[in-house]
């Protein structure tokens, strides 16, 4: 049996960690152990305004968004998610704090749901998984930075051709109403950069 049939819908989250330090067995088995394979609905709230979070998702298959709502109701995204990457509200999940920001499903999704308490308990464990968890909250936030910096640095063209060349599947699975909202441009600025093209 290959390794991929062998470990299924964790085979691909395995090999995440594995990029960035080799994964014991046994700590591949305490991964399976402490989570949990979630199904959920396109427009499913994983995490809602006010909530803890205290799960962090990995996508298998599928794709999500985070947003927050501004005082006068409107929606700004901040994070499109895709296959292969970790869902979680960073500030909220780290910090222990509500969350200002939702998480939403895009499309129907397959996620491993792992519990903030069990994700402590092999991090005790597991010494060297100490190390991948943070190398990977440091790749999130250098995320953040880099968006928070085109934000306030480049002109919206600019963001547009970065995100294009970074996130091309972007264009395919997500709406363009949800993708201006990302730049920070209206839907109507983004259709006339698209047109120059």
């Amino acid at each position: 049996m290959s390794e991929t049939s062998f470990y299924g819908d964790y085979h691909n989250l395995f090999g995440l960690f594995n990029a960035i330090f080799p994964l014991k067995e046994e700590i591949k088995k305490a991964i399976i152990v402490n989570s949990e394979i979630v199904e959920v609905k396109k427009k499913t709230k994983l995490l809602s305004v006010g909530e803890r979070s205290n799960i962090i998702y990995f996508i298998v298959t599928g794709a999500a968004r985070i947003y927050y709502l501004d005082k006068a109701g409107k929606e700004t995204n901040t994070w499109f998610l895709f296959e292969n990457e970790l869902l979680i509200s960073v500030y909220s999940f780290y910090t222990g704090k509500p969350s200002f920001e939702y998480i939403e499903t895009l499309e129907d999704c397959k996620l491993i749901a792992v519990r903030r308490e069990k994700l402590d308990e092999m991090y005790l464990k597991f010494m060297e998984f100490n190390f991948s968890g943070r190398k990977l909250t440091e790749y999130y936030h250098m995320r953040n930075e880099l968006q928070a910096n085109e934000l306030r640095m480049l002109s919206a063209k600019e963001r547009y051709e970065n995100l294009l060349e970074r996130n091309p599947q972007l264009f395919q699975r997500v709406s363009l109403g949800h993708i201006a909202s990302y730049l920070g441009i209206s839907q109507e600025t983004l259709s006339r950069i698209r047109k120059q093209k």
